[in-house]
C-alpha cells in the first residue's frame, strides 16, 4: 500500500519499515553528533506523516532517502537497516 518500505533480504527475511521510524533513526551528522554519538534529532522535530519522496541506491551498499521534510543527507546502509530490523522488528 506504499505505507512502509519493504526489503526482502537474501536469507528470505522480509523487513517493513515505517517511514517516520527510519527518519527518526537517520544516521547522518545532522541527526547524530559526530563526536559523542548522541542523537540530536528529537521525535517532536519530525512530523508523523513524513515519507520518502525519492529513494536512491548508493552503490551496492546503501539507500539514500529524500524526505518530505526536505532532509536528504542520511545514508542508510543495508547493514544498518538489517540491524534495526533484527533489533526491533515490531518498531519497523
Amino acid at each position: 500500500d506504499g505505507a512502509k518500505l519493504r526489503i526482502t533480504w537474501k536469507d528470505g527475511v522480509v523487513s517493513e519499515y515505517v517511514p517516520r521510524y527510519l527518519r527518526l533513526l537517520c544516521p547522518c551528522a545532522g541527526c547524530v553528533d559526530e563526536m559523542t554519538g548522541v542523537r540530536t534529532l528529537q521525535p517532536g522535530m519530525i512530523d508523523e506523516g513524513v515519507y520518502p519522496e525519492e529513494i536512491h541506491y548508493v552503490g551496492r551498499y546503501a539507500l539514500q532517502c529524500v524526505w518530505s521534510d526536505g532532509h536528504s543527507t542520511g545514508i542508510y546502509t543495508f547493514e544498518y537497516l538489517r540491524e534495526l530490523w533484527d533489533k526491533e522488528p515490531e518498531a519497523g
